[in-house]
This record gives structure tokens, sequence and C-alpha cells, in this order.
């Protein structure tokens, strides 16, 4: 029945803001809703903040360190095909040469030799690995090593059914996850369960019948990785948190799950970006199935935005929305195209067949329950944009804070 379809995602106007810092301009897009229309609006700034005042509102975002808006500036510009709906204006900022600006890295960059550490379970926080000292702190080969294996070696494939495995007090970095050696206390605090062959894997005879030995944290059942090997642990660097050990001091309280694993996702694919020199990424699941593809468009982005409160039992008027949080943070972030495999369009199946068949984009491995996290958390953010920039051709838009 039509009463029981679902409603379609809305995008929300409110008032969205986007800096450049390389290109030292900005994009402001108010909704009708908010204000009529450009003479409304007035962008005021000092140093590190902005004002955008609106007839019935006012946003003034925290901008970082050395960010500060050019007065006088900003001026309306065109909306396109959104012009019914919304007002756009670009403006000019000076960006201040910051050494001290705060970096986003993931627990790859910060692993040392000869320093102790302690692992958590990010979902419930519980100390899953104690005073961990490791003496070599290696990285594995890239991703997809094995598939050109052939491409540089002049005789047979010598790590053929071979595994990359730590020795004692190793640890070994991949691209999304940590290898490490199993050691006694694992036993208080982790658990492994032997997943069953899919009904899938039954039915294709080439596609060979492995089953994974998944790990999960003792205390709340939170998938952490597998084991590779009787001796071998593979954690995600998405489920643990992994913290120098100095004296007592215990773990900072977890960050909100989907705010975690934003982060941690975009500081990753920033590293890998800038370290491999590439801005396409497919993520997929442990047995190489395709999930997501991204492209990177810029590391540079400097967002801010509000949205309309939803009105509830008729209390505030549609045609006047309040906006929540008036003075948030801006927050540094990457912009990213993406398609979801699962999608179903014409030209999006086109487009993820061209990606596989030409060997478009790095693979970052992620479980599949992480993977559908990660394109809800990509969706929302793409939900949240003025209806003007939620796509770009066959693709979608989002942000993901860094």
């Amino acid at each position: 029945m039509a009463g029981m379809e679902m409603p379609a995602k809305t995008h929300g106007v409110g008032v969205f803001l986007e800096l450049r810092k390389r290109l030292q301009s900005g994009l402001l897009i108010v909704g009708k809703d908010v204000a009529g229309s450009s003479a409304d609006v007035v962008v005021t700034g000092g140093d590190s903040s902005l004002c955008v005042r609106m007839p019935r509102s006012e946003l003034s975002p925290v901008l970082p360190p050395g960010v500060s808006f050019e007065e006088g500036s900003c001026f309306p510009t065109a909306a396109g095909e959104s012009c019914g709906e919304e007002l756009h204006f670009r403006l000019r900022i000076s960006v201040a040469q910051n050494r001290n600006e705060e970096a986003s890295h993931t627990v790859m960059e910060t692993l040392r030799v000869k320093e102790t550490y302690c692992f958590y379970c990010q979902s419930c926080m519980t100390r899953l690995l104690e005073d961990r000292l490791f003496k070599r702190v290696l990285p594995l080969p890239n991703g997809n090593w094995n598939a050109i294996v052939d491409d540089w070696c002049c005789h047979p494939d010598p790590f053929a059914n071979k595994k990359l495995l730590p020795r004692a007090e190793d640890c070994l970095l991949g691209d999304t996850f940590i290898l490490l050696p199993r050691d006694g206390s694992c036993e208080q605090t982790l658990t492994q369960e032997v997943t069953p062959v899919g009904s899938e894997d039954n039915q294709d005879p080439k596609k060979p019948c492995r089953r994974r030995t998944i790990v999960s944290c003792k205390s709340c059942s939170s998938i952490l990785g597998e084991a590779v090997a009787p001796e071998t642990l593979k954690l995600y660097i998405t489920q643990v948190v992994v913290e120098a050990t100095v004296g007592d001091r215990k773990p900072e309280a977890s960050l909100n799950r989907s705010l975690f694993l934003e982060r941690t996702v975009a500081a990753r694919l920033l590293e890998l970006s800038n370290s491999l020199s590439t801005f396409h990424f497919c993520v997929q699941t442990p047995d190489g199935k395709a999930f997501l593809l991204l492209w990177l468009l810029n590391s540079d982005s400097i967002i801010a935005s509000v949205l309309p409160e939803t009105c509830v039992g008729g209390e505030r008027s549609v045609s006047s929305p309040a906006l929540h949080s008036p003075s948030p943070r801006a927050a540094r972030a990457l912009k990213l195209l993406y398609i979801a495999c699962s999608d179903t369009g014409t030209q999006q199946r086109d487009i993820v067949t061209s990606w596989e068949v030409n060997t478009i984009g790095h693979p970052v491995e992620l479980p599949p329950k992480v993977c559908e996290e990660l394109l809800q958390v990509i969706d929302d953010s793409n939900s949240a944009l003025p209806a003007s920039m939620c796509c770009m051709r066959s693709y979608k838009v989002a942000y993901l804070r860094l």
C-alpha cells in the first residue's frame, strides 16, 4: 500500500559552509526558508571566527587557528537549478602558516618500537591486550601485492600459499589492520568462533571454501578481527583503540561509534592517498567482495553546517525554522564521491563494472558489518547536504570529518 512506503531521504538546507584552504575561498549556502533573499544574509568575521547573520537566526562557526574571513569578500552567486530553494554566496579567506595545526593520525602512524601499548575494545573500552612492547613494527606489502607478483618475479611465485605472519614481539601493519602474536592474556579477553561456509560459497565450485575464525571482545561480543593463524591476531583499526602505557593513566572515554569510525577511516584514507599517490579506493570485505567505491576529491575542506529543526506537533512553523547549535566548530574534512556496489542504477552499475575491470581503486579491507556502518555514515553525510551539492554526475557526494 502507498501508505506503507518509506519516505525518501530529504536534503536539509539550513546553512552550509565549505572553506577551501588551498584555494583560500569558500561557498556559503543558505536555505530560502531561513533567509528570503541575499540582502537578508550578512557575513562578518574575525580571527578564527565567522558570523552569518540572518533575520531569524545566526551561525558563528569556530574556524581552525590561522583561518579568517576577509571582510567584504562575500558576494551572491548563481544557484543554478536550486535557485528556488537556496541562496549561494562566494567568499574569500586568508590562511596563515600554522605549524601547530592538529594532525589526524591513525594507529598506523603512532606505533613505535620499544614503547609499550595497551589495546582496548572501541565499543566497551575493555582492555584486550596489556603492556605490549614491540621490537619490530613493520609495514606489510601493498594491499594487492599478491596480484602483481608475476609481473616482477621471474620465477614461480615464492610466496604462493604462504602468509606473512609476525614473530614474537613483532607488529605488522596492513592498510586497515594490525597483525599481532597471541599471548596468554588473550584467553581472558577474547573469544573465537569459526564462521560457517555460506550458501553462496557452496554454489560456486571455483570459489574455495574458506572458514574464518572471527575474534570478538569477550565483554561486549563486538567483532574485532580474525585469527589468521593459530597464534596470530588480525585486529582492524576501526575496532580497537591503541594507547601508549603511561603509569596508571586510564584511557579516555570512547568516542561515539559513528564519529570514531568516520575519523579513523578519513585519517587512514588521507594517509594512503598521500603515501600511494592515489585518490580511488575500493572498500571491500575480507573475502575480496567490493562493497563501496570512493573517489577522494580534496582534503583541504573545512565544513560547518546547521540543519533546520524538524517540526514536531505543530509547535514551530516549517516556514520559520530555528537552527541547531548556532556556534558549531568547523571541522577539517575529506570531500569524496562514492557509489555503493549494491546500487541498481544503470549508470552506477556501469561505473562499478568499469572499476572492477580496470582494477581502479586501492583495496581497503574492512569487516562486512563495518562496511555497512561506513556506508551509513557516508549516506548520513550526503543526506545532510543541500540538494545542489548531494550529487556529481553519477556519483553521490559526502564529507568525512578528520
